[in-house]
């Protein structure tokens, strides 16, 4: 494999309109769903399972502002409606429709960058590349 073919922090990041607002150096997700039994009078166990809907739980670890992001005096506690795009060798995987949960900040005042965000995503979809 290429060194070029390995995910760097460029990789994964959060787009705004199309544009990329901040590199993240590392993250892990969780996808949940809650499935309902479907009970039948006189039956002794349940004739069916009905699935519920998807919830994208991400944890993104030090996330850094863009220069441009930055410039245009972007703030991460005004961020909504935000993709997170993972890059990876043989494909893409594009988090939409995210709003964060928890933010936490360490640093020196003027830095630009997160320790550790908590979003939710609307959506998951994964394309090859």
């Amino acid at each position: 494999m290429i060194a070029s073919q390995f995910p760097t922090s460029a990789d994964i990041y959060l787009e705004l309109n199309g544009k990329k607002m901040a590199v993240v150096q590392s993250y892990s997700a969780r996808t949940t769903k809650q499935s309902s039994v479907v009970e039948a009078f006189g039956e002794s166990e349940p004739v069916a399972t009905i699935t519920g809907p998807r919830q994208h739980t991400l944890t993104l670890t030090r996330l850094y502002a863009t220069e441009e992001a930055a410039k245009a005096g972007m703030n991460f506690h005004d961020l909504e409606d935000f993709n997170l795009v993972i890059c990876k060798p043989d494909k893409r995987i594009i988090y939409s429709g995210c709003q964060w949960d928890d933010l936490t900040e360490t640093g020196k005042l003027g830095d630009m960058v997160l320790e550790k965000v908590t979003i939710t995503a609307a959506r998951r979809v994964e394309t090859a590349v």
